[in-house]
């Protein structure tokens, strides 16, 4: 069973607080937008579709959950300074500015109808969130099936057998509505019995890929081997062959017009070690992540977080035997006074990626090197 991170019924939400992982499962409560603006924030909830999911629901869940006032007008603009406000919460990844947008343009054209009111208007904004709930499950299930037939006909060592695959940071069930993108292709391999070993990268310094991607692996009965950030070089050259390693695929949080991808720092590097060692380098969004109105990686924002996520650690106490879940301990792994530099993500650029999975298929470059991103929007499931 695929793990569950966020838990919807009309008027209620639950997401599973990502900081407690991998030694607890607790779920928080969203009552409100500011709720969800903090938890976001503080990356209880974290992975650019999953926040763009639980933005829109925890809107859902206050509409439904408040007494409205009677004039559509007074509603809509509610819901759209509510939006607005949860955009401000994670700038790098535009899932969640695409999300906003389209509920916006559903609560306007609710509001203009004839005979519209406070509770007309709500409904329209609440059936629309829930959609995309439904909607970004399957998407990932259908990026997994693409990204899985891509690298097996596309790779050296898919046509060799089962393959392995290297992945950083946390694109699973806990990065999304459920199933997940670059973890979801994994997946797919998995369960089509093509997968010989996955290796996921710890992704420091908030250590998506130690506490969370490792977590889904064990969750699901993944075989899988747990490297730092440093290793993956040497992974590649002393292991690649040996693991029959395909490729490196992951997730996005923006793709540019012309396929230069933001993700999580490292994302970089590891691509130059694909293009180095000669394997796949694969992307893997949906469609709502790509963003025809940024031109390229150069206009992207880049998010820059506190430099204690660098220089402290968070965890329960071990006596060198077992885990001590009552007591959490915060420790410092660097020198006191040190300056620190903590971007969020890097980008890559285009041509160091292979293709970009998306629930319609796989987007490869012409034969000049360009990726034709704006034809995935002419496509139908």
């Amino acid at each position: 069973m695929v793990l569950q991170a966020i838990k919807y019924a009309r008027g209620q939400l639950e997401i599973l607080d990502q900081l407690k992982l991998p030694h607890a499962e607790e779920y928080d409560h969203m009552y409100s937008s500011t709720d969800a603006w903090h938890a976001i924030k503080e990356m209880r909830t974290r992975g650019a579709p999953a926040i763009a999911i639980v933005a829109a629901l925890s809107l859902a869940v206050e509409l439904s959950n408040m007494k409205l006032p009677s004039l559509a007008e007074d509603v809509q603009v509610f819901i759209t300074e509510k939006l607005d406000y949860l955009v401000t919460s994670r700038p790098t990844a535009v899932n969640l500015a695409d999300a906003a947008g389209k509920l916006r343009t559903i609560t306007n054209e609710a509001a203009a109808r004839d005979g519209a009111n406070g509770d007309s208007v709500r409904d329209a904004y609440v059936a629309a969130a829930e959609q995309m709930l439904v909607d970004d499950v399957s998407d990932n299930e259908n990026i997994g099936k693409h990204g899985a037939e891509w690298i097996l006909k596309n790779s050296a060592a898919g046509k060799k057998g089962p393959v392995s695959m290297l992945t950083h940071c946390n694109t699973g069930s806990l990065a999304t509505a459920g199933y997940g993108t670059a973890l979801g292709v994994i997946r797919s391999l998995h369960s089509a019995g093509n997968l010989k070993h996955a290796f996921c990268s710890e992704t420091r310094p908030y250590n998506q890929g130690s506490r969370l991607t490792a977590f889904e692996l064990v969750h699901d009965q993944i075989p899988a081997t747990l490297v730092t950030d440093s290793m993956a070089a040497a992974l590649l050259r002393l292991r690649g062959g040996s693991e029959n390693i395909a490729g490196i695929v992951v997730g996005a949080d923006r793709v540019a017009a012309n396929g230069d991808t933001a993700n999580k720092i490292g994302t970089y590097s590891l691509a130059i070690l694909a293009k180095h060692h000669g394997i796949k380098f694969l992307v893997a969004a949906p469609r709502t992540t790509i963003d025809l109105t940024t031109k390229s990686g150069a206009d992207i924002v880049i998010e820059e977080r506190p430099g204690k996520e660098v220089t402290l650690v968070k965890g329960p106490r071990h006596d060198g035997v077992t885990l001590d879940l009552g007591v959490v301990e915060t420790i410092s792994i660097a020198a006191s006074g040190i300056d620190v530099w903590n971007p969020a993500f890097d980008v890559t650029p285009a041509d160091l990626i292979d293709g970009i999975i998306t629930e319609v298929g796989v987007v490869e470059k012409d034969g000049d090197g360009v990726f034709h991103l704006e034809d995935v929007f002419k496509k139908q499931l």
